[in-house]
């Protein structure tokens, strides 16, 4: 078995993490290959010693890796599925960070969980991702125009709204005034837009959130809309420019740039292991605490 791993380094809470990780996979005979950022750190901060067989980017990710290990919290999935793309690789998620809806692993239980890997007791849980086309130029976006969470956009420099003038399948729905609009897939709906009263959905639901941002209408609410629907947005403002996201990746584009919104023709999968259901996860982390049945 070949296993990729990459993530980022936090200072004390991410060390005994990563050395569980490599004596279990080294114990086990898997072959690693490690991401040569990441790897670089390890070995500066002499967490690991051993050389590795790494890869940089998706251009030189093995596509004979069985899973991606990304260490870290939600954010450094987010980053891994920017290594993975379309090749089908699926991303098991090892939780250094807080929350944690995709890094489903705790440092309490890598040793058990591991194991699932190397039985292959595990199941895919598919994700719906939203890619992102415009009539300007985004920077930074021309091999990453995707998005596993959400696409946003939000004022910049300026304390005035925005305005979102919002179509769909080019029938228009509605003129946002607002601090912004989130565009959220069922992934990205526990993120973001949850925070923005957004409504939370199975990973397997195939819809789309419409999230305003601070409106200024009270009855602007959350739409929730089918995942073949595409999303057309005009903005406009006092300010020449605004902000576009896609997850952590933040660009400023001109006012009156069309953006279109729309599923991607592949999905990226997180590897689900036995006991760490989306259902799970969400009762403990986010609405009723630990399991109230007798």
């Amino acid at each position: 078995m070949k296993v990729a791993i990459y993530g980022q380094y936090y200072q004390n809470s991410t060390e005994p993490i990563i050395r569980d990780i490599f004596v279990f996979f080294n114990k086990n005979n898997v072959e690693l290959v490690i991401q040569d950022d990441f790897l670089a750190i390890l070995h500066e901060k002499e967490i690991i010693k051993k050389e590795y067989n790494t890869f940089h980017d998706y251009e030189d990710l093995d596509r004979n890796v069985a899973i991606l290990v990304s260490i870290g919290g939600d954010g450094t999935i987010l980053r891994a599925a920017t290594l993975v793309r379309d090749s089908g690789i699926p991303i098991l998620g090892i939780n250094a960070g807080r929350l944690g809806f995709l890094a489903t692993v705790q440092k309490e239980n890598i040793d058990e969980l591991m194991q699932y890997i190397i039985d292959k007791n595990y199941s895919l849980s598919p994700r719906t991702l939203l890619s992102l086309e415009s009539t300007e130029k985004i920077p930074g976006t021309e091999n990453l125009n995707f998005a596993m969470n959400e696409i946003s956009v939000n004022r910049k420099d300026t304390t005035s709204m925005i305005t979102i003038e919002t179509y769909l399948d080019n029938e228009y729905l509605n003129s946002y005034w607002a601090d912004g609009l989130i565009i959220s897939t069922p992934t990205g709906s526990t993120g973001y837009s949850l925070s923005c009263g957004g409504p939370i959905l199975m990973p397997a639901v195939e819809s789309f959130v419409i999230t305003p941002i601070a409106p200024h209408n009270l009855n602007a609410r959350p739409f929730v809309i089918p995942d073949n629907v595409e999303i057309k947005l005009k903005v406009s403002g006092r300010e020449e420019h605004y902000l576009v996201s896609l997850d952590s990746r933040v660009a400023s584009i001109s006012n009156k740039t069309i953006l279109t919104i729309k599923k991607t023709p592949f999905q990226i999968n997180m590897v689900e292991l036995p006991e760490k259901s989306f259902l799970k996860t969400l009762r403990t982390k986010l609405l009723w605490g630990e399991d109230k049945r007798n």
